[in-house]
């Protein structure tokens, strides 16, 4: 669930890539730690030497290096360099450092966790819940957002058999079907929280993610009953799966006298777990 691991103190930002199925990390904060670098700006430094020094060679290593964006120490957004696990190794051959050896170790147990994870889903729940309670959610939240989880990673590979592979083809059918229930866009719902790259799932209330995955569970039967062959189908059956939610949303409403979409996010995490009053 986190995006940073950690080597003897030091935090490694990290990516994982479904479609190759392999981690991605920060060049420089693997330089920094092999490097034992007094601080950010000097491995940066000494990436950058590096890499030209690499390119003049014609190193391959250079070619693997692709650019993410990854939040910075000053908490931005910026694009950073990243090697998969097979580039890190070369790296660490391009370094000569005492922490090779310790830090080959832990990328491999890094490797190993993930394979755990995709082999016994329970362990990347149980690491998911211990994610998001030290960050203050509620209980009754982290529950209903685990299983969002489990319902997305089923559309997903529900989509992957429709031969929907691209992340922009992604992220149209997920605008559709939110734009379908919620009303909203999804750039839309994220300025009403007042959000920017945060996760819009992790903002949402526990009414929201319920709806939302009414959303999703009923695109992802659509799409196994009809086998969409195109993506003007698939676009068809994400906005009818959000429809779905769309009239469970009015209904709620109509009962509640309340609205569903909420401007609030979790700045205050115990409002995002919204209870009746005789609860």
């Amino acid at each position: 669930m986190s995006n940073i691991k950690v080597f003897e103190d030091r935090k490694i930002r990290k990516q994982w890539n479904e479609q190759e199925e392999d981690w991605y990390f920060s060049v420089v904060d693997v330089v920094w730690i092999l490097t034992d670098s007094k601080d950010y700006q000097t491995a940066r430094k000494y990436w950058n030497k590096l890499k030209q020094r690499l390119k003049d060679e014609g190193s391959e290593l250079v070619t693997f290096c692709h650019r993410l964006k990854l939040v910075a120490q000053d908490g931005k957004i910026r694009e950073t360099d990243v090697l998969n696990t097979k580039g890190i190794l070369r790296l660490i051959q391009s370094i000569p450092s005492p922490k090779a050896e310790p830090f080959k170790m832990w990328l491999a147990q890094v490797g190993s966790d993930r394979l755990d994870e995709i082999a016994d889903p329970e362990k990347a729940i149980i690491r998911g819940a211990s994610f998001y309670r030290a960050k203050g959610y509620t209980e009754g939240w982290i529950n209903q957002r685990l299983q969002t989880i489990e319902i997305r990673k089923e559309l997903t590979d529900e989509r992957k058999e429709r031969g929907i592979t691209k992340d922009k083809d992604y992220a149209i059918l997920t605008n559709e079907m939110t734009k379908a229930w919620s009303g909203l866009s999804v750039q839309e719902y994220k300025k009403l929280k007042r959000l920017k790259k945060e996760n819009l799932r992790d903002n949402m209330t526990n009414i929201e993610l319920v709806l939302n995955m009414l959303a999703e569970v009923t695109t992802t039967a659509l799409s196994k009953q009809e086998k969409p062959q195109t993506f003007k189908e698939n676009k068809n059956i994400a906005r009818r799966g959000g429809n779905v939610a769309n009239t469970a949303k009015q209904a709620y409403e109509e009962q509640l006298g309340q609205k569903v979409v909420s401007p609030l996010y979790a700045k205050n995490k115990q409002t995002l777990e919204i209870k009746n009053d005789e609860d």
